[in-house]
């Protein structure tokens, strides 16, 4: 077994076992502190306006207490994903329920008006508050912050590939500081975590490691503070498609098959086409700017359209402001050689001398796109999905790219909350064959949240 070392010398390395790291002991005071002073805040200004002082008092320490209950203090479900959202949500609801039997069990008269604005108010204002804390930390991770410590056990390939991964979310909160090849054996982790002082082991999918050795692992690691966690061999699969059903004592993963059909992509049409009507009206007048820009200031119609396609194959037409020359077709062919996404059919340029000066701004801020509206309302389009493709692209399609095609292409998604058109061919396939394969209404709302923010930045949009 090889072992490769960070660029930190060996030499003088802390050898102590790892343990809690200082970030996390300060992020989670923090979350106590802010938790408590937003609860005796809202508590206490209900509780105040119902003449209900000390009962105020008791429920924002109940809350507290039901939040520790909840394991929403624990550090493996803060700064990442929604189970910590989750588990504020369930200590609230553990509360509301302890209060009502204890006052059906005491006959005590507990006001309504009392106990449910508190409650319906103090819930919000903790998700908010947990909202605002994990930007904190993702700035912090950002900058190299605020991460665990990784070491990469398996061969080769998976290590390579995991690594690569964890470097594409930094937000996740995961650095690799060294790695261990599966050649010879799992001798030395224990002591690589050691000189490396890493707090998380994270294990590859990798033949050489069996069920045995990865058991033996570990034993050895118990008693060095470390978190060992197993990369699955089937991956882009997210959490609600996966449940664990043990089977004659062996832990065996069960994963559903994608949700594509059924009353909640029903629900989710139904949902999309009314916000896509209500934006569409209160943006009207902001159009109506927009497209008397376009026509003052270049030749050609104010819209564009081009042909698209839609869930299985069917195409559609697409619209959009003019942001290019009307000759922008005819120059296409003398700007091949300058494409900046040689890995696949698209063509990109960051300085595109077709793009007019108004169309630059417009795709900025991706207010060009601002008429898909109309291709929502109609059933052409999501408000949120794949990346809608030329049919050009679509003949080129593999199995896998052909998967993207299960739903309707949307407005905004994965590809455009993770870099625009700064990702890669390859990267762009594999947000939006994510999607797919792991749609739902949850990572419709975090999409949309995201797109917000990557809009205003503007950021990968050329």
């Amino acid at each position: 077994m090889s072992l490769l070392l960070d660029a930190l010398p060996v030499a003088g390395v802390d050898r102590r076992p790892a343990g809690p790291r200082p970030w996390q002991r300060r992020y989670v005071r923090a979350l106590v502190f802010g938790d408590a002073l937003v609860l005796s805040t809202v508590v206490g200004v209900v509780a105040a306006s119902e003449g209900r002082s000390r009962l105020g008092v008791l429920v924002t320490f109940a809350w507290l207490l039901s939040l520790a209950a909840s394991r929403a203090y624990d550090a493996r479900f803060l700064g990442c994903g929604s189970e910590e959202y989750k588990r504020v949500v369930t200590a609230s609801v553990h509360l509301l329920a302890a209060l009502g039997v204890l006052a059906l069990a005491m006959r005590l008269s507990l006001a309504r008006s009392f106990v449910v604005p508190a409650l319906m108010v103090g819930a919000s204002a903790l998700l908010v508050y947990r909202f605002a804390a994990r930007r904190v930390l993702y700035r912090a991770r950002e900058r190299g912050l605020a991460s665990h410590r990784v070491l990469v056990v398996g061969d080769d390939a998976g290590v390579a590939a995991l690594t690569k991964t964890v470097a594409r979310e930094p937000r996740a909160g995961f650095g690799v500081v060294g790695h261990c090849l599966t050649d010879h054996g799992l001798d030395v982790v224990p002591d690589a975590v050691r000189r490396l002082r890493a707090d998380v082991v994270a294990v590859t999918a990798s033949p050489s490691i069996t069920p045995d050795r990865l058991r033996q692992l570990a034993w050895a690691l118990e008693g060095h503070d470390v978190d060992l966690i197993v990369a699955p061999a089937l991956t882009d699969v997210a959490g609600p498609r996966v449940s664990v059903r043990p089977v004659a004592g062996l832990p065996l993963l069960h994963v559903d098959q994608p949700d594509i059909t059924g009353v909640r992509y029903l629900l989710k049409e139904c949902v999309e086409r009314a916000i896509a009507a209500i934006v569409l009206i209160v943006a009207l007048p902001v159009m109506a700017a927009l497209a008397l820009a376009v026509k003052m200031t270049s030749p050609g119609p104010v819209l564009f359209s081009q042909t698209r396609v839609s869930r299985l194959g069917r195409e559609f037409q697409i619209y959009k402001f003019r942001t290019m020359r009307c000759d922008a077709e005819a120059l296409l062919e003398t700007l091949r050689e300058q494409n900046e996404h040689r890995d696949g059919p698209l063509f990109k340029m960051r300085q595109d001398p077709r793009v007019t000066r108004v169309g630059r701004f417009l795709r900025r801020y991706s207010l060009d796109e601002l008429p898909q509206l109309l291709n929502v309302l109609r059933g052409d389009m999501a408000l949120i999905g794949p990346r809608p493709p030329l049919p050009v692209e679509v003949a080129s399609y593999g199995d896998a790219a052909n998967r993207r095609l299960l739903v309707k292409p949307g407005m905004t998604g994965l590809w455009q909350v993770s870099g625009r058109s700064d990702l890669s061919w390859e990267e762009s396939v594999r947000l939006d064959l994510y999607y797919v394969e792991n749609w739902s209404l949850a990572l419709d709302a975090q999409i949309l949240v995201r797109t917000a923010r990557a809009v205003l930045r503007g950021a990968g949009a050329y």
